[in-house]
């Protein structure tokens, strides 16, 4: 209804020459390739511990992400990564950020194929309903973005205030506006002592005059004495104000810290000790049914029979419905849009025994493929799939298993 809204008004605009802007409806994630999105930084037990606050009020994201082991090829490894969040500009304020407990304020070098437990703290800046993601940052390959959900900011922008307290007890009332007087009065002073400079150089005619001179071999009058004495007293006052003005702040703030060029050494999460194998035999996606289909030969280690629950790949869930222990895990603020409702297939639904290595065909059918426009992985150079596979035991313990292979195009339907 909204979309065939906007089209309409859009059309009236045409016809009256008339340039709108409209508040945008896509998700800006869904403009990145699917090989970032599926074989970089896999986001999962993502939560928001609220979808409307007000201003000045927060909201928590909390999960964790696996940096994958098929990371491509064409990206710089995640050797200086900085944790932060995805949204339409700074409409919330990150007020705290820790990694596996840790304070995450730098950046540092991450593991591949290890798990990492984050936490932001973002504070309600500007009104309106804006989609709030879990990203990293990694050197070289740009924002990797988590899945993103709806938050809701109500209240007036006028009455933010980001408070704060410095280590020698100085009480700063709004963080957003301290000292940006300060900055306007000495940004003021230098434009206008640039101006006066131009000024007095400009004052006389220029262009043909100058020509002139220059061509008829004139140029040493072109500079007087007076100009030469006004040159050096302008070199002479701007050296004396900018030691001044160091010196000034150097007593009004005796104690500062240099901007932070270190990194954070964080260990990721430990690892199972026993963890699932997973081979991807074949792996299809049927272009007219909009199906990803695969064949996976799937080892066991563990002591407990596992059944598979879940697929998790981009921020999309394609979850058995059918095993209690995996729809338990779905969050009830968790994207509807990323939660198929077709979920996961499985041909075979046997639970998987102890040191069993068995052959299981599984479907992931749903038109989100097209609307997360992830279908262009068909297109990349190396055609590669990536992503998780969660499975449960039967003492409801979950495990977690790298899913990567290369997939093929097929026209079944056609």
């Amino acid at each position: 209804m909204r979309a065939e809204w906007a089209k309409r008004l859009s059309r009236v605009c045409l016809l009256l020459g008339v340039v709108v802007v409209l508040p945008a409806l896509a998700h800006g994630e869904r403009n990145q390739e699917p090989f970032l999105r599926m074989r970089t930084a896999h986001f999962y037990d993502v939560k928001w511990s609220a979808d409307k606050i007000a201003v000045n009020d927060e909201v928590v994201v909390t999960g964790r992400f696996r940096l994958f082991e098929d990371w491509p090829m064409n990206l710089p490894q995640p050797d200086r990564v900085f944790v932060g969040n995805g949204t339409p500009g700074p409409v919330l304020a990150r007020t705290e950020s820790y990694l596996n407990g840790h304070a995450a304020i730098q950046s540092g070098k991450l593991v591949l194929d290890r798990d990492y437990e984050f936490k932001t703290v973002l504070k309600g800046r500007i009104p309106g309903r804006h989609h709030v993601h879990p990203m990293v940052n990694v050197e070289g390959a740009g924002p990797l973005l988590g899945p993103g959900s709806w938050v809701e900011i109500s209240g007036d922008h006028r009455d933010f205030k980001l408070p704060l307290t410095t280590l020698d007890g100085t009480k700063i009332e709004d963080l957003e506006t301290w000292g940006v007087a300060n900055v306007v009065r000495w940004e003021g002073f230098w434009l206008l002592t640039a101006l006066v400079f131009a000024g007095w150089w400009l004052r006389r005619p220029l262009l043909m005059t100058r020509y002139r001179a220059l061509h008829e071999g004139h140029e040493a009058a072109l500079v007087t004495r007076g100009d030469r004495l006004w040159a050096a007293a302008f070199l002479t006052g701007t050296v004396l104000t900018v030691f001044a003005g160091a010196h000034w702040a150097e007593n009004r703030y005796p104690r500062t810290i240099p901007l932070q060029a270190g990194q954070f050494r964080i260990d990721p999460l430990p690892k199972d000790e026993h963890e699932i194998n997973i081979q991807v035999k074949r792996a299809t996606y049927d272009v007219p049914g909009r199906s990803m289909k695969m064949t996976l030969v799937i080892h066991n280690p563990l002591p407990h029979p596992v059944q598979m629950g879940e697929f998790m790949t981009a921020g999309l869930r394609f979850v058995n419905h059918e095993l209690p222990a995996a729809m338990a895990q779905v969050d009830a603020r968790y994207p509807a849009e990323l939660l198929p409702r077709t979920g996961l297939t499985l041909h075979d639904k046997a639970p998987i025994a102890p040191g069993e290595t068995r052959t299981v065909d599984i479907e992931a059918t749903d038109a989100v493929w097209e609307t997360e426009r992830l279908t262009s992985l068909l297109t990349d150079p190396d055609n590669r799939v990536g992503g998780l596979l969660f499975f449960f035991d039967d003492a409801g313990e979950r495990h977690i298993a790298n899913l990567s292979g290369a997939i093929v195009p097929v026209f079944i339907g056609s």
